[in-house]
């Protein structure tokens, strides 16, 4: 049984997810690679106590790095759009920005 952390790593906090958490009320986070749609909106439900209308996932491919002549890759991850529904207050979960 994965623990709500398991499921989701950390918000996402860029300027895109910032500005689509003010305009459309959704937060971002990375979540696990296998984490389902359910699991992701089961864990923010219980974390923040809001209640989550929908879940869009998307898989991240690794990009691709240099140091030098040697050439890596990032790892591949999955990151959460979560909405809200409406009328729920947005946590705060970053400040001094």
């Amino acid at each position: 049984m994965p623990t709500l952390y398991n499921v989701i790593r950390r918000p996402l906090i860029t300027e895109k997810g910032l500005g689509v958490k003010e305009t459309e009320g959704t937060l971002v986070f990375e979540v696990a690679p296998d984490a389902s749609k359910t699991a992701v909106k089961q864990a923010v439900e219980a974390l923040f106590k809001v209640k989550v209308s929908t879940v869009r996932t998307a898989n991240v491919v690794g990009k691709e790095r240099r140091r030098g002549k040697f050439a890596g890759f990032r790892p591949d991850w999955k990151k959460a759009y979560v909405r809200l529904k409406a009328g729920e207050k947005l946590p705060e979960y970053v400040s001094n920005l």
